[in-house]
């Protein structure tokens, strides 16, 4: 029997092509390896694939409809604020006087930085500062995870320059600093402050950046979540901070001061002082005019833009720079996402492909309720507990049917530079957030907008979002055979109720509160799979980077249980399960630029695409029938090393 290092996910190198490959020895390579070795990736791009694909779809669909909006060649649509994504479109299109103004939107921002004497007046200014520059700290207001009809204020650190805490003991970590240093040196140059000087903040920059790497959590620790919820006493929190007048900073910015802050990075708290005080003020300044000269390149000038490119390309090896129409559609959706998905919702979905979707995800709950049920390791009373948390699943479908007020209160003036309008929607969109602290929780917001393709599960809300972008071939067609769709949506559906059960949603109860409903039998047994999930992935080679297991265990739980119930449901409806199998491999092809492949791995919770096929397919039994898998062939697992969750 072969051993499982030499086997999980399969024999050969899912970044290369094998048209010779079988499913048995490498499913995604035998589904994808024809459209992999002709696929090409846009210059402009940092992968090809099946989701870039449907990306690519919908953005020119919505492209096309936004130059016929904005040049009067077709009416406004009777969508609540979509004149306003409209009108930013319009001003962030206008390269003429995003040119002609060049730096001019910035100065007196960059101005007020740069002025900055001391620490005495970085304390005094903070609360305008904070309109525009980022501090070295961050608050923002949140459902308290114990008590998810309530809001709380949660406070953080900020993030480093290099992608995760884990890039700076990588080889290239210096290569990319040394990117990074000369890119913001043309920036600030270019923005009108001497060189020497620009060389003077960005080394500051730099030493300030070094020292809150050892602090801030890296991705894996972020993949936590419940260990994000630390309260602390006003009193205590406070209590932390010596230089920096913390307490005026707060009274400042919210309603009322609330009686504890729920700390997201204890360890950056407990740093906070010896970081942030007037012996590094210096640091603390140049790290500020950095993040802001590179944070609004974007905003400005086409030749901005080209001058912060290098530090990007080099994270992702994208060859150029997104056309000018698709950045000005990027800017429009930012800030105007859930209009534009409601628009894109009503008229590109229908109305039979949303029933179909709804009847698939309740027949999909269903099958993880009969799996539960018969569940061979849960004792009974756990069992209850999830079935209750299963049916109190609330589903959102396609886009939400009201635009969340904040949309209102946000203004667009076609007077006024980019920068000017999107500094001045940051300032509301911030007050707007803080305000919720005295406001009961909206559990009819959304997560996602309608023409976003993805989909999530929101532990603290117990709902599963599905908006209408990812409703559509290769995922979903209602043209389509069965086992086709279970393989794509179906094994998505399950994917985003199988979150409400992966290590961290089984901490939530079914009103989204953190609460323990498993026995401590139960839940020894429950970690001890996830510990399977977690080896099973830990170290897989992919391109230039490996896998951590930790990190990616919670997405992977997901895949796994995703995968089991679309094929328990398949079966119940006589699909085909080769069908089924080969359009799972084929949802996820995927092509990437090296550069960018070492970035996701450093910084996302998900595997990279490819290798979210193998393995979850090696652990079904079904698999091993439907493609009639030996013990000598590839893709073999010994029955003990198949990973079973759900």
């Amino acid at each position: 029997m072969k051993n499982l290092l030499a086997v999980r996910g399969g024999v050969g190198d899912l970044t290369k092509p094998d048209v010779n490959a079988r499913p048995q020895d490498n499913l995604y390579l035998a589904v994808n390896s024809e459209w992999q070795k002709d696929a090409q990736i846009p210059a402009d791009r940092t992968e090809i694939g099946v989701n870039t694909n449907i990306d690519m779809k919908i953005e020119k669909r919505l492209m096309g409809d936004f130059d016929k909006f904005a040049s009067g060649e077709e009416q406004l649509p009777d969508v609540k604020d979509f004149d306003k994504a409209i009108t930013l479109y319009k001003i962030a299109k206008n390269f003429d006087k995003r040119n002609t103004d060049g730096a001019k939107p910035i100065q007196a921002d960059l101005k007020k930085l740069v002025a900055l004497k001391d620490f005495d007046e970085l304390n005094k200014q903070a609360v305008e500062l904070d309109e525009f520059a980022s501090l070295p700290f961050g608050f923002d207001v949140e459902a308290d995870m114990m008590n998810t009809k309530v809001h709380v204020l949660e406070f953080g650190g900020p993030s480093t320059f290099l992608p995760d805490t884990t890039s700076y003991k990588q080889d290239d970590a210096k290569k990319l600093l040394d990117i990074l240093k000369k890119q913001t040196i043309k920036l600030l140059t270019m923005a009108g402050i001497d060189e020497p000087e620009a060389e003077i903040y960005i080394d500051n920059a730099l030493k300030f950046d070094a020292k809150l790497a050892i602090v801030v959590k890296s991705t894996e620790e972020w993949s936590d979540y419940p260990a994000t919820y630390n309260p602390y006493s006003m009193k205590d929190f406070l209590a932390k901070f010596k230089s920096f007048d913390m307490k005026s900073f707060l009274q400042a910015i919210v309603p009322e001061m609330p009686e504890r802050v729920i700390v997201l990075e204890p360890r950056f708290l407990d740093h906070a002082e010896e970081l942030i005080n007037a012996d590094n003020f210096d640091e603390i300044k140049g790290w500020m005019i950095t993040k802001f000269i590179n944070g609004v390149a974007s905003l400005l000038s086409q030749d901005f833009r080209e001058a912060a490119f290098p530090y990007s390309q080099a994270l992702s090896g994208q060859g150029e720079l997104p056309p000018k129409d698709r950045h000005a559609y990027y800017i429009a959706n930012s800030s105007f996402d859930e209009v534009i998905g409601v628009y894109y919702g009503k008229k590109y979905f229908g109305e039979d492909a949303k029933a179909d979707v709804t009847d698939m995800i309740q027949r999909m709950i269903k099958v993880y309720e009969d799996r539960i049920q018969n569940n061979d390791w849960l004792s009974e009373d756990t069992k209850k507990k999830a079935i209750v948390k299963l049916r109190a699943l609330v589903l959102k479908i396609g886009y939400p049917e009201k635009i969340e007020k904040i949309y209102d209160l946000l203004q667009v003036d076609p007077d006024k530079s980019l920068y000017e309008n999107e500094k001045a929607m940051g300032k509301v969109l911030e007050k707007y957030s803080l305000n919720k602290l005295t406001e009961p929780v909206d559990r009819s917001v959304w997560l996602m907008p309608g023409n976003l393709n993805n989909a999530c599960y929101d532990p603290q809300r117990n709902d599963i979002t599905f908006p209408a972008a990812i409703l559509q071939a290769p995922f979903y067609d209602l043209h389509q055979s069965r086992g086709t769709n279970y393989g794509g949506i179906g094994a998505t559906i399950a994917h985003e109720i199988s979150h409400a059960f992966d290590n961290n949603g089984a901490k939530f109860d079914e009103f989204g509160n953190m609460k323990n409903w498993w026995t401590d039998d139960d839940f020894k047994k429950f970690n001890k799979r996830t510990q399977a999930a977690i080896d099973i992935y830990d170290g897989l080679d992919y391109g230039p980077a490996k896998l951590n297991g930790k990190q990616v265990v919670a997405e992977n739980i997901a895949d796994l249980g995703g995968l089991t119930c679309a094929i328990q449901a398949n079966k119940a409806e006589g699909g085909s399960m080769k069908e089924l199998f080969e359009n799972y491999a084929r949802s996820w092809a995927q092509k990437q630029r090296p550069e960018a492949i070492k970035t996701e791995i450093a910084t996302d919770v998900h595997a990279p695409q490819p290798t979210r096929v193998n393995i979850p397919s090696q652990c079904q039994d079904e698999f091993y029938e439907a493609f009639d898998v030996k013990e000598t062939d590839g893709m073999w697992l010994d029955p003990d090393k198949r990973v079973r969750i759900w």
